[in-house]
C-alpha cells in the first residue's frame, strides 16, 4: 500500500479531457507549472489499449517533471503497462479486491460515491485513497449519483484515508469540500471545457 501525504498547496485531483488533441501536451505542461496539481487521472473511453498506453506514456513525461501521479481511470492492466504511477476504479469497473492484488505497490483509489459501505469495502482492501461525489452538477458526469457533504467529515473521522471530492467542482464551491474533510478535489470540466479561462489560467483559481 502507498502512503499519500497531503500537500497543502497541490490540493488538485486533476482529470483529463475525454479527447486528447495534438496541443493538449503543451497545455498539460502549463497547466502543471502552477504546482497546485498532486494527481492527473487518464480518463479516456472507447480507445483501445495500446492507444490508451502511447498517450499515457506521453503524459508520464510530462507528470513526472512536475512531481505529480500518474493515474488510469478504470483499468489496472493499461496502469501497469504504462509504467503508470496507480489506477482509479469506479464501482463497474471490476472487483476492487482484485484491483488491489493486481496494482500491486502503486497507488490504488476508489470511487464510492456516497455510501459508508463502499468506503468501508474499499477500506478494507487496503485503497489508498478514497473518492466520493458527485457533489455537485457535472458535466463530465450528468448521471452521477448525488453525494452529501456529511459524508466527507464522517470518513475524515471514520476511515482516515485521504479523500477525493469529485463532482461539478469550481473555483466558486471547493472551499466547501475542503472545509468539509476533503483532502483533495477532483477537476475536469472547469479547467479544459472552460468557456471564459484558458486552462493553465483556470488551475491557479484553487489555492
Amino acid at each position: 500500500m502507498v502512503a499519500i501525504f497531503r500537500d497543502l498547496k497541490r490540493l488538485v485531483y486533476l482529470i483529463s479531457p475525454n479527447k486528447i488533441h495534438p496541443g493538449f501536451y503543451t497545455e498539460l505542461n502549463k497547466v502543471l507549472t502552477s504546482k497546485n496539481v498532486s494527481f492527473f487521472q487518464l480518463r479516456l473511453k472507447n480507445k483501445s489499449t495500446s492507444e490508451i498506453v502511447k498517450i499515457a506514456k506521453k503524459i508520464k513525461v510530462i507528470t513526472k517533471r512536475h512531481n505529480v501521479k500518474l493515474i488510469i481511470n478504470d483499468n489496472f492492466k493499461i496502469a501497469n503497462k504504462a509504467n503508470a504511477d496507480g489506477c482509479h476504479l469506479g464501482q463497474k469497473d471490476g472487483s476492487v479486491k482484485l484491483g488491489r492484488k493486481n496494482i500491486k505497490k502503486k497507488i490504488f483509489g476508489v470511487t464510492c460515491h456516497g455510501s459508508k459501505r463502499l468506503a468501508w469495502l474499499a477500506y478494507k482492501n487496503k485503497c489508498d485513497y478514497i473518492a466520493f461525489g458527485s457533489f455537485f452538477k457535472s458535466k463530465l458526469k450528468p448521471k452521477a449519483k448525488k453525494a452529501n457533504l456529511k459524508i466527507l467529515s464522517w470518513a475524515k473521522k471514520n476511515i482516515k484515508k485521504p479523500i477525493v471530492a469529485i463532482g461539478g467542482i469550481t473555483d466558486k464551491n471547493y472551499k466547501k469540500l475542503i472545509n468539509s474533510g476533503a483532502n483533495y478535489i477532483a477537476i475536469s470540466t472547469f479547467i479544459w471545457n472552460n468557456p471564459f479561462l484558458k486552462p493553465e489560467i483556470a488551475i491557479k483559481k484553487f489555492v
